[in-house]
């Protein structure tokens, strides 16, 4: 990170001095050659920052606070302590649980990644103070979104919006988002659904962790080797300060942590004091002329506190010693009250018969800034390509009103003749917010039988022509209209081939066919054949009959001699 909200671990050589002693007292409390713990070889190098959006959360600022020098218990102790001890090991609930079920879930699918609970809980407690100590609902989502600072080059990295403000609710620069804090487009990329809802909500931890999980085991990292760990906490955020705050709590919390209730974890000690992650729909910060709170971390942290005013201007190459202040954006409306975007509101796959209403609906839902429904949104549903499908009455567009719960729900959509793939898509009526595609497939009417509905025996004499052959198809038991037939005069091999004797069609230029691919059954699933002719050479002949859907049957011509 080129820049450093809040940060505390470079305010001269005394609290260096102090970090480099806390995290040294954790290091030292380790059996020697842990592998968990990065050999010097394996650090990365000094001042390594980065001011780009490669990092998941965009090298947005992160909470300083550093783990109490005094571990909560002894090293080769369990770690399922009582709910007694540290309040800085205590862990809420939800959190705590959303941890540990993404460890045993990527244990499942990546096991040689080797993801320890505890490396997220770390990165957790950096980025946003555990969900603000845990202040989420039963299903795990915050009870107001998290979101770092606007990420707009002043004081922070320069990341222009990616997302229309639909996660973040800033339509001209993104802001990390949630407990994890994934900028926008990171989450696009890598979001889960970890509480099993149908969502990927970046505001909820169980979504979050799992998402930070799969982030941070990608390629092929082991998580148990030193220098693997060190390039997966970098590629979340590229700084050697948040690589040595991360490994502070991850070692502290491999040493013991304990379950709290929601909401009564301890907050870090610069929690709204620079960041917004402490405060709902917050986009601005104070200016440096406001006086940090002189009390001591409500966690006996050793860490050195802040001088009583931070420097308005950069003490240090590495980012400004202060909090850097910006111009407030210009008021409008709340992000509670602006449409951010249109989501797919569960609509699975779209498949119809020719001439069948689709059985699945479609639905959009419109969310606002903080994520919530968006009620009384426009909606436009609207049929692109080349289809001959329709909701009901015929229309090829309607528009709709989201109800209270955001959603809206499309007309019964039907099928056509016409067979292939066509898009539906549904825009905010008005505006230039992303469209919600969903994707249609009309396929061709089946049937499973076939078969001649007389029983007269079919014969001609040579150079005359048969007697005309019915066929009815069905499909379970049910007269199938409308299904494409191919019939075709074969040879009597073990393998038949299209036969090139024997009785045949015409084409519309009278010229002898042999096979007919343009036929279909009527409204009652049944089919005249077009006029067979019988040409000079006597013997018994196979017509092979085959529908759509694989039904076939075979019907024997007999040609006979001339008088």
């Amino acid at each position: 990170m080129a820049a450093q909200f809040g940060r505390r671990l470079r305010r001269g050589a005394t609290t260096t001095a102090v970090a480099a002693a806390a995290v040294a007292a954790l290091s030292a409390s380790q059996a020697p050659g842990s592998p968990l713990v990065a050999a010097e070889g394996d650090q990365p190098a000094a001042g390594a920052a980065s001011a780009d959006d490669s990092a998941a959360s965009g090298n947005s600022p992160y909470f300083t606070d550093l783990p109490p020098l005094n571990t909560p218990n002894k090293p080769g102790t369990s770690v399922d302590l009582p709910v007694t001890g540290s309040a800085e090991s205590g862990i809420p609930a939800s959190i705590l649980a959303a941890y540990k079920k993404t460890q045993q879930t990527v244990a499942g699918t990546d096991a040689a990644c080797r993801l320890p609970w505890q490396l997220l809980a770390a990165i957790g407690k950096v980025e946003s103070g555990q969900a603000r100590g845990g202040r989420v609902d039963a299903q795990g989502t915050t009870l107001s979104p998290i979101l770092g600072p606007a990420l707009n080059g002043q004081g922070f990295a320069l990341i222009k919006d990616t997302d229309n403000g639909a996660y973040d609710g800033d339509s001209t620069h993104d802001r990390a988002v949630g407990p994890m804090q994934f900028i926008p487009s990171t989450w696009e990329t890598w979001g889960q659904d970890g509480n099993g809802d149908g969502r990927k909500d970046p505001n909820n931890i169980y979504d979050a962790a799992l998402a930070a999980g799969r982030y941070l085991c990608a390629g092929s990292r082991d998580l148990s080797l030193a220098a693997d760990l060190d390039r997966a906490v970098l590629s979340y955020n590229h700084s050697d300060e948040y690589l040595r705050t991360v490994r502070s709590w991850f070692e502290y919390y491999k040493r013991g942590t304990h379950e709290v209730p929601d909401g009564s974890g301890v907050l870090p000690a610069d929690l709204g004091s620079g960041t917004d992650r402490g405060r709902t729909g917050s986009t601005t910060s104070p200016s440096p002329s406001t006086s940090p709170s002189p009390s001591p971390s409500p966690h006996g942290s050793p860490s050195p506190k802040p001088p009583s005013k931070p420097s308005p201007t950069p003490t240090d190459p590495g980012g400004p010693a202060g909090k850097p202040s910006y111009p407030p954006p210009t008021p409008g409306p709340k992000p509670s009250q602006t449409l951010a975007g249109l989501r797919n509101a569960g609509s699975g796959t779209l498949t119809a018969t020719a001439g069948d209403a689709f059985a699945e609906r479609i639905k959009v839902r419109a969310h606002n800034g903080f994520g919530g429904p968006f009620a009384k949104a426009s909606v436009t549903f609207a049929i692109v390509g080349d289809t001959d499908a329709a909701f009901d009455h015929g229309f090829r567009s309607v528009t709709l009103d989201t109800g209270a719960d955001g959603t809206a729900t499309a007309p019964l959509l039907k099928a056509g003749e016409k067979t292939g793939k066509f898009t539906v898509r549904a825009t905010a009526t008005g505006t230039s917010l992303p469209a919600v595609t969903y994707s249609a497939t009309v396929t061709a009417r089946q049937a499973d039988a076939i078969g001649r509905t007389g029983t007269t025996k079919l014969t001609a004499k040579a150079g005359a022509t048969f007697a005309d052959v019915e066929v009815k198809a069905t499909y379970k038991d049910a007269a199938a209209h409308g299904v494409a037939v191919t019939a075709t005069m074969i040879t009597d091999d073990e393998k038949p081939v299209e036969n090139d004797k024997g009785p045949y069609f015409e084409d519309k230029a009278g010229k002898p066919v042999r096979t007919l691919t343009d036929l279909s059954t009527d409204a009652d699933g049944k089919l005249v054949l077009p006029e067979i002719h019988a040409d000079d050479t006597a013997g018994t002949y196979k017509l092979r009959l085959t529908t759509e859907g694989g039904a076939t049957v075979v019907i024997e011509l007999t040609v006979e001699a001339a008088a």
